[in-house]
C-alpha cells in the first residue's frame, strides 16, 4: 500500500512539473509576425518594437493609441519613415522632460 502510495505521488508530482514547465515556455515564446500589414497612418503609432531575431521574418510591431498591435515590415520606405519620425518625437519628449537649472 506505501509502495502504491508512494508511486501515485511521484507520478502527480512529474505531471505537475511537466505542466508548469510548459507554461513557461508559452509566457517566453516570441513574438513573430507571419504576415505585414499595410500602411498605417504616423498620427496613430505610438510606439513600436522589433521581433525576436529567433523569428524567420525580421519585422516591426507597431503599437497604437488603442492598444492595437501591427506587424510592418522594416525594409518598406514608409516604415523606415515612420521610425525616423518615432524615434525623433521620444527624443524630443526626453529633452523637452530634462530640465536644466543654474
Amino acid at each position: 500500500m506505501k509502495t502504491l502510495t508512494a508511486l501515485l505521488l511521484l507520478g502527480l508530482l512529474c505531471s505537475l512539473h511537466t505542466t508548469s514547465a510548459g507554461v513557461i515556455s508559452l509566457e517566453t515564446a516570441p513574438e513573430c509576425c507571419m504576415k505585414f500589414s499595410a500602411r498605417i497612418p504616423l498620427k496613430q503609432v505610438v510606439s513600436l518594437r522589433t521581433t525576436s531575431s529567433s523569428c524567420p521574418h525580421k519585422a516591426l510591431i507597431f503599437t497604437t493609441m488603442k492598444g492595437k498591435t501591427f506587424c510592418v515590415d522594416p525594409s518598406e520606405a514608409w516604415v523606415q519613415s515612420h521610425v525616423t519620425k518615432i524615434e525623433s518625437r521620444s527624443t524630443a519628449a526626453k529633452t523637452s522632460s530634462t530640465t536644466i537649472t543654474p
